[in-house]
C-alpha cells in the first residue's frame, strides 16, 4: 500500500486503539476499584463485560445508519459519546453508577467496526483490503497493549479514577482530527487524481458488483448460512480475546503475584505481539490470493489456519513459567488478532453489494460480542467457583477450534444483493 490512503489506515488504527484502551482501562485498575467498592468476583464478571451489555443491542441500529449515513457521522457521534462515558467513569461511586456509565460507553462503541468495515471498503482496492483490515484490527490489540501501560502507570500514581480521565481525554483528540480530515475518496480534497481513479477502479475487484440495488433488507441477509458462518466464527475467536482483555491482569495479579504496574506491563506483551503479527498476516494474505481467489473467498483457508494457532491458549494450564506463560499467550492473541481482521475482509470479499456492508459488519461484531459479552463472565464464575483460571483457557482453545471449522463449512457462497434473487430490494440506502 501506497500513495495518500495509507492516512485512512492511521485513521482507523489509532480509531480502534483508541477504543480498546477506554475498553482495559477497568480491567487494568479493577483490584483497586474492586477493594473500594467491595466487589465480589462474580460482581467484577459482570462489571468488566457490561459494556457489551448495550453494544450488542444497538449493532444491528447502527449497521442500518452506517448505510445510510456513511462512516464520517458514525464513526464521530460514536468515539465522542463512548470518550465522554469513560472520563464519568472517573467520578463514580459505586458498582450501579460505573456499570451506567460503562453501559453508554458501549453504545458508542458499537458504532466503530460497522462504520470503519464501510471505509475500507470505500477507500482501498479489493487487493489491500486484507492489510487495511489487519491494520484496523491491530489497533484491537495495540490498545490493550499500550493502554495497559499508560493506565497502569497512571493509576500507579495517580489512583484509578485519573486513569478514565487521560483514556477518556484522548479519544477527543481523534475526533477533532478526524472531522477537519476525513471525507469519501470522491470527495477528498487532498487525495490526487491519479489515486482517487485507482481506488474507484479497483475497490470492487473482480466482482459482479450490484451498485444499482439499494440495501438488501436485513431479514433476507439473516436467512443466508455464509452470513451466520461469520457471525460463528467471530464469536469463537472473540470470547478468548475479550476473556484476556478483561482478566489477564486480575490472573497476573492473583495467580502470579503480580503488582498492578508489572500486571500491565505483562498484559502489553501479548497484545503488542498481536499488533505487529496481524498486520504482516494481513499483508501475507493480499499477496498470496489473486483478485479471483479474493472474489471466492478463498481466504477463508488462511483464517482457519489463525484459528487452529489460537488455540495454542489450551497450552496454558499445564506450563509453570511465567515468561513462557508470556508468549504463549502471545501467540494465541496474535493469530487470534490475525484471524479477526481476515474475518472482516472475508466480509468484503463476499458481499456483493457496497450497500449492505454496514449491515453484514454489524451481524458479524453482533457474533463476536455475544459471545465476548460471555468471556469476562463465565471466567468470573469459573474462578469465583474453582478458584483457578485453568478451566477459563480450556473453554478459549475448544471455541478457536469451533471457529475453524466454522468458517471453512459455512462461508463457502458470496453474500448476493437480495435483488440478485429476482427481486425488487427496498431503496433503503
Amino acid at each position: 500500500m501506497n500513495h495518500r490512503r495509507v492516512w485512512i489506515c492511521v485513521f482507523l488504527f489509532t480509531l480502534t486503539l483508541v477504543n480498546y484502551t477506554d475498553r482495559v482501562a477497568l480491567s487494568v485498575a479493577v483490584t483497586p476499584i474492586a477493594a473500594e467498592f467491595h466487589l465480589t468476583k462474580v460482581q467484577m464478571g459482570y462489571l468488566l463485560s457490561s459494556f457489551l451489555w448495550m453494544y450488542l443491542i444497538c449493532l444491528l441500529p447502527v449497521g442500518l445508519l452506517v448505510d445510510r449515513f456513511g462512516g464520517k457521522v458514525v464513526n464521530a457521534v460514536g468515539i465522542g459519546v463512548w470518550s465522554a462515558a469513560t472520563v464519568l467513569t472517573g467520578f463514580t461511586t459505586g458498582f450501579v453508577s460505573m456499570a451506567t456509565t460503562r453501559i453508554v460507553m458501549g453504545m458508542g462503541e458499537s458504532t466503530s467496526w460497522p462504520a470503519c468495515n464501510r471505509v475500507i471498503r470505500e477507500w482501498f482496492p479489493a487487493s489491500e483490503r486484507g492489510v487495511a483490515n489487519a491494520i484496523f484490527g491491530a489497533g484491537a490489540a495495540a490498545g490493550p497493549a499500550i493502554g495497559a501501560v499508560l493506565v497502569s502507570a497512571v493509576v500507579a500514581w495517580l489512583g484509578w479514577r485519573a486513569g478514565f480521565f487521560v483514556a477518556g481525554a484522548i479519544g477527543f483528540i481523534w475526533l477533532a482530527a478526524w472531522l477537519i480530515a476525513f471525507d469519501k475518496p470522491e470527495r477528498a480534497t487532498w487525495l490526487g487524481q491519479t489515486e482517487r481513479d485507482k481506488i474507484l477502479n479497483e475497490r470492487d475487484g473482480e466482482a459482479t458488483t450490484a451498485t444499482g440495488h439499494g440495501a438488501s433488507p436485513l431479514w433476507h441477509l439473516l436467512t443466508l448460512r455464509t452470513v451466520w458462518g461469520l457471525f460463528l466464527t467471530q464469536g469463537c475467536e472473540v470470547y478468548g480475546g475479550y476473556m484476556l482483555l478483561t482478566w489477564l491482569p486480575s490472573y497476573l495479579q492473583t495467580a502470579k503475584g503480580l503488582s498492578v504496574l508489572n500486571a500491565g506491563m505483562l498484559t502489553a506483551v501479548p497484545f503488542g505481539a498481536a499488533t505487529v503479527v496481524a498486520i504482516g498476516l494481513g499483508r501475507i494474505s493480499d499477496r498470496l490470493l489473486s483478485r479471483d481467489a479474493v472474489h471466492a473467498g478463498r481466504r477463508r483457508s488462511m483464517l482457519a489456519v489463525m484459528l487452529v494457532s489460537a488455540a495454542s491458549i489450551l497450552l496454558i494450564p499445564f506450563i509453570n513459567s511465567l515468561w513462557l506463560i508470556v508468549v504463549v499467550l502471545a501467540v494465541a492473541r496474535s493469530m487470534g488478532a490475525a484471524g479477526s481482521a481476515l474475518n472482516f475482509a472475508l466480509v468484503t470479499d463476499l458481499v456483493r453489494n457496497p450497500a449492505d456492508i454496514g449491515k453484514v459488519t454489524s451481524i458479524t461484531v453482533l457474533g463476536g460480542n455475544s459471545f465476548g459479552m460471555m468471556g469476562p463472565i463465565v471466567t468470573g464464575y469459573v474462578v469465583g467457583l474453582t478458584g483457578s483460571f485453568n478451566g477459563t483457557f480450556a473453554v478459549a482453545g475448544i471455541l478457536a477450534l469451533i471457529g475453524a471449522v466454522a468458517t471453512l463449512t459455512m462461508t463457502r457462497r458470496p453474500i448476493e444483493a437480495y435483488a440478485a434473487f429476482g427481486r425488487a430490494a427496498p431503496q433503503t440506502a
